[in-house]
């Protein structure tokens, strides 16, 4: 034990009734006070106390900071873990997308291929009906020119009428057969 001086003593006493400044730490349990010194006794009883107070502080402090360590690491490990999750959202999203937009190409393929289709019926459709007409005005005209040369009326009307209706339905085939045809060519895309 290290015996307190008079002029430290004083020293000591006066910083802590001036700036309330105490001993503190391991220093305090080599410290004794002069014999027969009841104010210095009073002072490293004080001293103690307050060491013990402000080590019981930092005690209750550093268990505050290991506990908000615990948490801050649980707090990082879900984040981790919310995070890989996200990643594995993200993913399954651009999959999804892609499989979509797989899907999106392949719906206007098949509307393509059914536009095709039907304007090939419907083109095949207006041929037959024209071509059901040109040979129905060319069969009703010939039978009926047929049933003027047997009655024996005259004909040379009926007749360049006849020659003129065939040549009207000749070119209006051709003219539908021709419209048609740049019809289906004109939309194709090459």
């Amino acid at each position: 034990m290290i015996e307190v001086t008079k002029h430290t003593r004083d020293v000591l006493l006066g910083v802590a009734k001036k700036k309330k400044i105490y001993i503190e730490g391991n220093f305090l349990k080599i410290l004794q006070a002069p014999k027969g010194d009841t104010e210095f006794e009073e002072y490293l009883k004080l001293c103690k106390e307050k060491d013990s107070e402000s080590r019981r502080k930092r005690l209750k402090v550093t268990k505050q900071v290991q506990q908000q360590n615990k948490e801050l690491v649980s707090k990082q490990k879900e984040n981790d873990e919310l995070m890989e999750e996200l990643q594995i959202a993200l993913e399954e999203s651009n999959q999804l997308r892609e499989e979509a937009e797989k899907g999106k190409d392949k719906a206007l393929e098949d509307l393509e291929v059914m536009q095709k289709k039907t304007q090939f019926e419907l083109i095949s459709t207006i041929v037959k009906v024209a071509l059901y007409v040109i040979v129905g005005v060319g069969v009703l005209t010939t039978v009926m020119y047929g049933l003027a040369l047997m009655s024996g009326t005259d004909t040379q009307i009926i007749g360049s009428t006849w020659s003129n209706m065939f040549g009207i339905l000749l070119t209006n085939a051709f003219s539908i057969v021709g419209t048609i045809m740049g019809v289906k060519y004109a939309t194709e895309k090459e």
